[in-house]
């Protein structure tokens, strides 16, 4: 399987390609809107609708989508891969409260899990900065989908996970209205429709 994109990656201009599915267009770049791989469909030259030679042909862009992968036989027998002390993961927020975020782990290293696995981010672990005023309601809601590090095996139920790097942190967000939003700095994202801003631990885009 090749390497996965992520909700937030940008993968190219709008002036070079036509966006498919699976992708959004923000200031002029194509930028992936869910978690697979990339797929272009070459460019289409369609020739002058007249017979002379002097008008020049027509090219259409190439076609850029993200698609869900799907596992192979090989690729199954990844299926059971645990993440590890320094892997990588995206997570889904499943629930908060004021001590830490419980998160969903679904992508390791860029492997797609056959059993998702449960972790959590502890207060102390959002960020490396000013850790004593982190407040887990102004960093996660349920649903984001955040990429992490795991620090920690934790207990038999749980990994321990953290985000305190400039590139760990919410990747893809919906706000409180259920709109798509989009970072507009470290620490808060914006409404795609409504402009409405809301607070969040964000990853420091590609």
């Amino acid at each position: 399987m090749t390497s996965l994109v992520v909700p937030g990656q940008p993968l190219g201009p709008v002036s070079a390609y036509i966006p498919g599915t699976g992708v959004h267009v923000f200031n002029g770049q194509i930028i992936a809107s869910l978690v697979g791989q990339v797929v272009t469909n070459p460019a289409v030259q369609n020739p002058s609708s007249t017979t002379t030679t002097t008008t020049p042909s027509h090219t259409t862009p190439p076609t850029i989508s993200v698609l869900k992968p799907v596992l192979t036989t090989d690729e199954e027998t990844n299926a059971t891969l645990l993440p590890d002390v320094s892997s990588t993961v995206l997570c889904r927020i499943t629930r908060i409260n004021a001590r830490q975020a419980t998160a969903s782990i679904f992508i390791v290293n860029d492997h797609i899990c056959g059993d998702e696995f449960q972790g959590v981010i502890r207060v102390q672990d959002v960020r490396l900065t000013e850790v004593d005023k982190v407040k887990i309601f102004n960093s996660f809601r349920p649903g984001d989908i955040v990429r992490a590090k795991v620090i920690s095996l934790g207990d038999q139920s749980n990994y321990y996970l953290s985000t305190a790097s400039n590139e760990l942190g919410v990747i893809m967000a919906d706000s409180e209205m259920g709109d798509p939003m989009y970072p507009i700095n470290w620490k808060e994202m914006k409404s795609t429709r409504t402009g409405v801003v809301e607070e969040r631990k964000v990853a420091k885009p590609f």
